[in-house]
């Protein structure tokens, strides 16, 4: 039977939610070159795709955060599937800015959170955990306590991965790099010559470039 990281990966993969092209790579907005794209907003165009995602997180929430009184989900990209996953627990719900509001209330989180409330994190994605961690610290600001995060999606960077253990947070993803890779070989998606490429890109994404896999 296929584990629910082997189930995503080939939805993710089946609506281009997650792209490959370790011989013609993506820049990113940080500027590295990534054999990689990800956007897991797409998901919420495919009615069967959302609701998978929603119920393995729920899933996730309920088996190693038994103890969660709220979700928040991380602006922009998880606000949605935040709020589908809080509407499948029955749980309160608010959403975490990267800024503040710049009118108003010049609001940081979204909704209301009593101080001393249990929070899980929903994220879309992790990648350097640096957006993610910021969201857990302005939870955390206003007094209530997060008790873990899970995530659409990892690419299971080591920088994150010391990040989160450094601020004592719990990640459990659904889905994650490795298994997205086996996949998208089984599937034919990739030849398996590319996925050296593909892994040494993730021991150093800010210095890849697409000769380098080839030093």
């Amino acid at each position: 039977m296929k584990q629910p990281d082997q189930l995503l990966a080939e939805k993710l993969l089946q609506i281009s939610a997650i792209k490959l092209q370790p011989n013609n790579p993506f820049i990113w907005a940080s500027g590295w070159n990534s054999p990689i794209y990800t956007d897991n907003r797409t998901t919420l165009s495919y009615p069967d795709v959302r609701n998978f995602i929603k119920v393995e997180l729920s899933r996730i929430v309920l088996e190693n955060f038994p103890d969660a009184e709220a979700i928040a989900g991380v602006a922009t990209g998880a606000i949605a599937m935040g709020a589908l996953v809080a509407d499948t627990l029955g749980l309160p719900y608010v959403y975490v800015r990267s800024t503040p509001k710049d009118h108003g209330l010049e609001n940081l989180i979204e909704g209301n959170l009593k101080p001393g409330t249990k929070v899980v994190v929903i994220e879309d994605l992790v990648s350097t955990g640096g957006s993610s961690l910021k969201a857990v610290e302005a939870i955390r600001n206003v007094g209530c306590e997060v008790v873990g995060m899970t995530c659409i999606f990892t690419y299971e960077f080591p920088v994150s991965v010391k990040r989160f253990s450094d601020a004592n947070v719990t990640l459990v993803p659904l889905g994650n790099y490795t298994s997205m890779l086996e996949v998208a070989v089984k599937t034919d998606y990739i030849r398996p010559n590319e996925v050296e490429t593909l892994k040494e890109w993730r021991k150093n994404p800010a210095g890849w470039t697409p000769d380098s896999s080839k030093d």
